[in-house]
């Protein structure tokens, strides 16, 4: 079960977003795929953009639903300090230019679950400007390269609530507790080419966004949610007509839709037909888009400013504003001060500091308890060499967790198992066989004690001497081809001896005083010229 890694530095390494891409084929002649993102993040507050009533996942049907979400008449709007501050946060650490004055839009439309009939969002003037996001991108097979996508604008809006339809009883229900929660979203330009990269700017995006605090990015909860905007032209030419994807849920169904839509609208194209403008989903077990309906006509939302709410100023000047007063600006300075370390910065930390090759890097950063794993093993554990550490949490670990298909924050490992694991192994009292095995029991008896594993499984490593003679003894008198073929010179036919001692021993043997045992005892018996 390979399907979510990569071949990387000889071994098998888990990709570096958890899915296995339809793989794109290569637009023929000058063709050229256009790909653009747009990104609704839920903010991380406990309230609602302009209510007081709670944004917690997964409570009762209208539950979490204030007089202002249900458009009682008479209610006004309250915007939420925290959320202007939240996204203030994120626009920074995207390098946006963050806007002294910004301004609220009414965008008029009908949907059942919206009692307002509009939404309030940012659409002409935007908290923040003019942003850029450079990332690595991994295409399996090929060299890992870096891209650079421009941020149009980061606005603040209010999502609507949710219909459930009940298709048995042919009635449709409506939830809203959904109405009114704090969203960034996130325009990019259209700067992207395949799906790899569009794949590959979320799980980047995601890094940054959990790294902030400002949004969990939980996709499965729906907050985050991602559209995209896909084209194909002749090289040279304008762009052509573009589908929307609508509300994309998972980073693996970014990278299939998009490969998907590329591929079809060529084949509509290469057959002489005409791409429509039109809005599609995403059928994640089809593993195709589907059309929802049409954009020929466009859509008048009736934008005007939302007269309940005044003009939003920010302080961006150095000048020190009393956090502690509500009535105070919010200070753009202060919270550029307190902007964590962002995950470009951690990959060329690691590189630099601890000599990690570039694929080890992005793994750990994309891996975020893994590189907690790896900052503190290497702290306590000075005298492991790095690269142990680093082959044993992501090829054997990651392996792992891949073949019982979990997540690594559902493996029951803790540091300490496998600080106790990386001790064992670096004294040699256990062998990466024993250490593999150990990952196995640890995660189904994660209250057992390592040493106490090793013991009751009988998992201790050989390095008697006389035992492993008698091992290779017995190997070399049942591999007598192999044997010859070393001795007259073909190295590599040790590896077959190596091998039946390895068996011999049920995989406990010391192979570092196997293979000088074999090397010893072929010189020895080496035929005479």
């Amino acid at each position: 079960m390979l399907k979510n890694f990569v071949f990387l530095n000889g071994s098998w390494s888990k990709r570096l977003y958890s899915a296995q891409a339809i793989a794109p084929k290569p637009l023929k002649g000058k063709w050229r795929s256009v790909v653009g993102l747009e990104v609704h993040a839920q903010i991380s507050s406990e309230s609602k953009l302009f209510s007081g009533a709670a944004t917690g996942f997964g409570a009762p049907l209208n539950s979490a639903v204030s007089y202002f979400d249900a458009s009682i008449p008479g209610t006004l709007p309250v915007l939420n300090r925290k959320c202007v501050e939240l996204g203030v946060k994120t626009a920074l650490a995207l390098g946006c230019q963050v806007n002294q004055i910004s301004m609220f839009d009414r965008k008029h439309y009908f949907y059942a679950d919206m009692p307002a009939g509009y939404q309030i969002t940012q659409q002409r003037n935007a908290l923040a400007n003019n942003g850029r996001m450079t990332f690595p991108v991994i295409v399996p097979g090929k060299k890992i390269y870096y891209k650079t996508v421009q941020i149009l604008q980061l606005q603040l809006e209010q999502d609507s609530g949710k219909s459930l339809h009940d298709h048995e009883m042919r009635r449709s229900l409506v939830d809203l507790n959904r109405a009114g929660l704090p969203l960034m979203e996130l325009v990019f330009a259209p700067d992207l080419e395949t799906g790899e990269e569009a794949a590959s700017l979320i799980k980047e995006l995601i890094l940054i966004l959990r790294r902030l605090k400002t949004c969990s990015c939980k996709m499965e909860e729906g907050a985050l949610r991602v559209d995209a905007n896909i084209s194909i032209h002749q090289e040279g030419e304008p762009y052509g007509v573009r589908t929307e994807v609508k509300n994309i849920g998972s980073v693996r169904s970014i990278s299939q839709a998009v490969s998907y839509e590329i591929q079809r609208q060529y084949e509509v194209v290469s057959q002489g037909g005409t791409v429509i403008n039109e809005t599609r989903s995403w059928d994640a077990e089809k593993r195709c888009t589907v059309a929802m309906r049409d954009k020929e006509v466009v859509q008048d939302y009736r934008f005007m400013p939302e007269p309940n709410l005044p003009a939003l100023h920010l302080n961006v000047s150095d000048d020190k504003c009393d956090e502690t007063d509500p009535s105070s600006l919010v200070s753009v300075p202060a919270i550029a001060k307190q902007l964590p370390e962002l995950p470009e910065a951690t990959r060329k930390h690691l590189e630099e500091h601890y000599k990690l090759n570039q694929e080890v890097a992005i793994i750990l950063v994309n891996e975020p308890i893994l590189l907690d794993y790896f900052l503190q093993i290497i702290s306590n554990l000075p005298a492991i060499p790095t690269k142990t550490v680093t082959n044993f949490l992501i090829n054997d670990l990651l392996t792992y967790c891949n073949k019982v298909n979990i997540d690594i924050e559902e493996c029951h490992l803790t540091y300490n198992h496998l600080k106790d694991i990386l001790k064992a192994l670096h004294a040699e009292e256990i062998n990466l066989q024993a250490a593999r095995k150990l990952i196995e029991l640890l995660h189904e008896y994660h209250t057992a004690e390592v040493n106490e594993l090793i013991k009751t499984h009988n998992l201790e490593q050989i390095s008697d001497i006389k035992t492993i003679n008698e091992y290779c003894q017995q190997a070399i008198e049942k591999h007598s081809k192999a044997v010859k073929q070393y001795q007259s010179g073909k190295t590599k036919a040790l590896f077959a001896i190596v091998g039946e001692v390895a068996k011999l021993s049920e995989q406990k043997a010391n192979m570092k005083i196997v293979v000088k045992c074999l090397e010893d005892l072929l010189k020895e018996a080496k035929p005479k010229k």
